[in-house]
C-alpha cells in the first residue's frame, strides 16, 4: 500500500467541506491517510477513537456524502480517484473486493452506491444489499425526499433567502431542477431591483421559487428615457 496520500483541493476547498465542523474535516483527513490503494478504511471506529473524534463526525461525512459505509463496518472515501491517482506499479488492489463490487464510478471519477443509501443510525450508518425496505438494528432506508443532493446544497449556498430547508429540499426532489439553469438565473435575479427592494421583502421563499420555477422568468428589461 502506498504511504502517501492526497487530496484534490476541488473536494477540500468546497462549500460543502467546510460547512462541516472541524473534527468532522479531520477525521476525512485521518480516514484518507489510512485508507488503502482503492480508498477503503477497515477500522473506521478505531481512527475516530485514536483522534479523539466521535460517531457524529462521522455520520456528518455520511450525510455530506464525503464517504460511503458497508454493512461490513468499512467506508470507502467517494472522491478517492479524484484526490489520488497511482501508477499501475505501485498499485495494490483493495481486499474488499465484496464491497468493491457494490460500486459504480460517475462521470466525474467519484464512487457511487449501487444500492440503496441508509440513515445514519447510532454507531457507524450501513449499506445493504438490498434496496427495499430493510432494517439493521437500528438502520432505517431514508424516504428520498429527506435526502440532500449536492445541487440542492449548491442552490442553497447560493440562495440569498435561508427558510425553510426542508420544505425546499422536497420540492426540489419532486422538480428535479437543472442546478446550472438556476445558478444562472440567480445571477441576475441577484442583482435585480424588485429582489433588492426593502431589504430582500420580494425574494421569494426557497420552496416557493422551485415549485414556480422561478429560474425560467427572464430579466425585466430597463426601460430608455425619452
Amino acid at each position: 500500500m502506498a504511504e502517501r496520500r492526497m487530496f484534490a483541493k476541488t473536494i477540500i476547498d468546497s462549500d460543502a467541506f467546510f460547512d462541516m465542523p472541524v473534527t468532522a474535516r479531520l477525521l476525512y483527513y485521518d480516514l484518507g491517510m489510512r485508507a488503502d490503494d482503492d480508498g477503503f478504511v477497515n477500522s473506521p471506529k478505531k481512527i475516530i477513537r485514536m483522534i479523539n473524534a466521535s460517531e457524529d463526525d462521522i455520520k456528518i461525512l455520511v450525510a455530506k456524502k464525503f464517504i460511503i459505509p458497508f454493512e461490513s463496518g468499512i467506508v470507502v472515501i467517494k472522491h478517492w480517484r479524484i484526490n489520488n491517482y497511482l501508477r499501475s506499479d505501485r498499485y495494490n488492489e483493495t481486499k474488499y473486493t465484496d464491497e468493491k463490487k457494490l460500486l459504480n464510478i460517475d462521470e466525474n471519477g467519484a464512487y457511487k452506491s449501487m444500492v440503496y443509501d441508509c440513515g445514519v443510525p447510532d454507531g457507524i450508518p450501513e449499506v445493504t444489499h438490498r434496496d427495499t425496505q430493510v432494517r439493521l438494528g437500528k438502520v432505517r432506508l431514508l424516504n428520498p425526499i429527506d435526502q440532500i443532493d449536492d445541487g440542492f446544497e449548491q442552490f442553497w449556498n447560493h440562495y440569498p433567502k435561508k427558510v425553510g430547508k426542508a420544505a425546499a429540499n422536497k420540492s426540489w426532489t419532486k422538480n428535479k431542477p437543472n442546478i446550472d439553469d438556476v445558478l444562472k438565473a440567480l445571477e441576475w435575479q441577484k442583482e435585480s431591483d424588485q429582489w433588492n427592494k426593502k431589504d430582500g421583502q420580494f425574494i421569494p421563499n426557497p420552496a416557493t421559487y422551485i415549485n414556480q420555477k422561478r429560474w425560467l422568468d427572464e430579466p425585466v428589461k430597463e426601460r430608455m428615457p425619452f
